[in-house]
């Protein structure tokens, strides 16, 4: 099993800039992937970002492409982003997810952490 714990949601201005972590403990060692999601008020779940363990491999939804950046500490299991330029419609809980499989499916979610962009 793998427990996933993010941080560093909360409010911010529009045009500032947040950085989320995500945290793995557990059975670490099985990680393939780590990803982040966000979903927003009556809206469905989107991806974000992706990151592959190994070689830190990268991939960016476009709606947030050149905004946000995915990164990787192996040695402390976790996973960052950092998010620039936020906007109002970036307001979400995001959560982050690991997976153990090369198809991209995500085993194991966060709680998720709220994010808040003031206009």
């Amino acid at each position: 099993q793998v427990q996933l714990a993010e941080s560093g949601g909360g409010l911010v201005q529009a045009g500032g800039s947040l950085r989320l972590s995500c945290t793995a403990s557990g059975r670490t060692f099985i990680t393939y992937a780590m990803a982040w999601f966000r979903q927003a008020e009556g809206k469905e779940r989107e991806f974000i970002a992706a990151i592959r363990w190994m070689d830190a491999d990268v991939g960016y939804a476009d709606s947030v492409k050149g905004r946000v950046a995915i990164s990787r500490d192996i040695a402390k299991n976790t996973m960052y982003l950092q998010m620039n330029t936020l906007k109002s419609e970036d307001t979400a809980v995001y959560y982050c997810a690991l997976t153990t499989k090369t198809t991209g499916d995500y085993d194991y979610w966060g709680q998720g952490t709220q994010v808040i962009v003031s206009s």
